[in-house]
């Protein structure tokens, strides 16, 4: 009796060739998460899986951006498949982090907010980050600062000024993100960064914007006449 071939296995090689032949654009958001849990699972059907992780996180980036604990929680997922998920983000975070940098940020702002929505956009609770740049505007730091609860995150204007220095940084671009999805300032952002503003000015430090990033888009200060 001849074994037969698992259907699988064709459905691998198709999605295989496409990616080498085509490119990765033409897989749909599920065919990319099944792609991506191959390695971890050489063995078996992984569009079940991928079907009931979309359906738990609403989408390809609610199933890349689901903590280790929630992608845990999701029965047949074991910690190889977990840690292939996580390291997308990771790798994307990079790549947007390496291309922002090569050039001073205001000749690369788009390439500044997309690494600013790959890093916050999705986060469930509120960070503050602090974007360090040298005299020539290129990024030298990019480091979180606090994070808070859902709707607040405490910011010390005396402690970013002093990182500052200890960077050398000649100026600052001040993101954080709001959950809730509405990116509008809060009057509470509004009077913080007037705070680090007047702190960074007497020690020569510019201000240069404060940008809210949430998952359905993003607001400057600069450009609402805030800043």
């Amino acid at each position: 009796m001849t074994k037969q071939t698992p259907h699988y296995h064709g459905h691998r090689e198709r999605l295989r060739r496409r990616v080498l032949d085509k490119g990765v654009v033409t897989l749909s958001d599920l065919e990319v998460l099944e792609y991506l849990l191959f390695g971890a699972r050489p063995r078996g059907d992984t569009k079940p899986l991928a079907k009931t992780l979309v359906k738990r996180f609403g989408s390809l980036a609610g199933v890349l951006c689901a903590s280790r604990q929630e992608l845990g929680g999701v029965e047949g997922l074991g910690e190889a498949a977990i840690a292939a998920l996580k390291i997308v983000p990771e790798a994307a975070r990079r790549l947007a982090l390496e291309e922002a940098s090569e050039r001073p940020v205001i000749a690369s702002w788009d390439k500044l907010l997309a690494y600013c929505r790959i890093v916050m956009g999705h986060e469930k609770v509120e960070q503050f980050r602090l974007l360090f740049l040298d005299k020539k505007n290129r990024l030298i730091a990019d480091e979180l600062q606090q994070k808070g609860t859902v709707d607040h995150t405490p910011v010390y204007p005396r402690e970013v000024i002093k990182r500052a220095l200890e960077l050398g940084a000649s100026a600052l671009i001040l993101v954080h993100n709001h959950p809730s999805g509405d990116a509008t300032p809060s009057q509470a952002d509004i009077e913080m960064t007037h705070e680090v503003q007047e702190a960074a000015a007497k020690l020569g430090i510019s201000v240069h914007d404060h940008i809210v990033i949430s998952k359905s888009g993003h607001n400057s200060f600069k450009s609402l006449g805030l800043l």
